[in-house]
Formats: structure tokens, C-alpha cells, sequence
């Protein structure tokens, strides 16, 4: 997440901002470098907390949900970028946002042994 975050604010920032949908009313940079933030700020909680890694990943999901229509526009406005040339690469991409909510939230799930609550 640190390394996806810093290329938001550096040598992703274009592709980036492809994916910032239309009807976003703010700057489209200011929206990457912004979610770039949050991606950092989401990889240093996952490094750093360790008793707080199921928040963390609560919060990693929500984020996926929430950049979710950013993907979509991608696809609905036949924006290329991130080697996402054609309808179908991109169409197949949404598909891969699910997964990564659920992975947010498998490994950051605190184990429970048998016999615990």
C-alpha cells in the first residue's frame, strides 16, 4: 500500500488520474495525490499497529469500496491507462476489486483458536 501510494503522488500520477471520474467535483490531481495519502497512511497502519490490524483492514476494504467508481469510470469512459488498453482489460479489472476487499479483509482477521472467544 506504500509502495501503490507513492505512485500516486510520483510517477503514477497520470494513470491516476484517468481513473478519477468526471463527476468528481475537485481537481483530479488533488484527488490522486489525496488517495495517495490515505494509501500510505492505510500501509504504515498495517505495518505499525499491530493490535489494531483488523481496523486496519476494515479501513484498507472500505477504501477499495470507495475507489470502486473511480475503476468503473475507467471502463465506462474507455480511459486507458495502467496497461488497461481495451473494454475487455478493463472490464476484467472490476472484477479483481471484490478480491481485494475480501483479501483486505481475510489478512488482517485476527486469528481465533479453538476453545477462545
Amino acid at each position: 500500500m506504500i509502495f501503490a501510494g507513492l505512485s500516486h503522488l510520483f510517477w503514477a500520477r497520470d494513470s491516476f488520474r484517468a481513473q478519477v471520474p468526471d463527476w468528481v467535483p475537485l481537481d483530479a490531481d488533488g484527488v490522486v495525490m489525496a488517495s495517495g495519502g490515505v494509501e500510505i497512511s492505510l500501509g504504515a497502519m498495517l505495518l505499525l499497529a499491530k493490535q489494531d490490524r483488523a481496523r486496519a483492514g476494515r479501513l484498507l476494504a472500505l477504501f477499495f469500496v470507495a475507489v470502486f467508481p473511480g475503476n468503473l469510470a475507467q471502463y465506462t469512459g474507455r480511459r486507458d491507462a495502467f496497461g488497461l488498453d481495451t473494454d475487455r482489460k478493463r472490464l476484467i479489472r472490476l472484477f479483481f476489486q471484490p478480491v481485494l476487499v475480501l483479501w483486505a479483509l481475510w489478512s488482517t482477521h485476527p486469528v481465533r483458536r479453538p476453545g477462545r472467544s
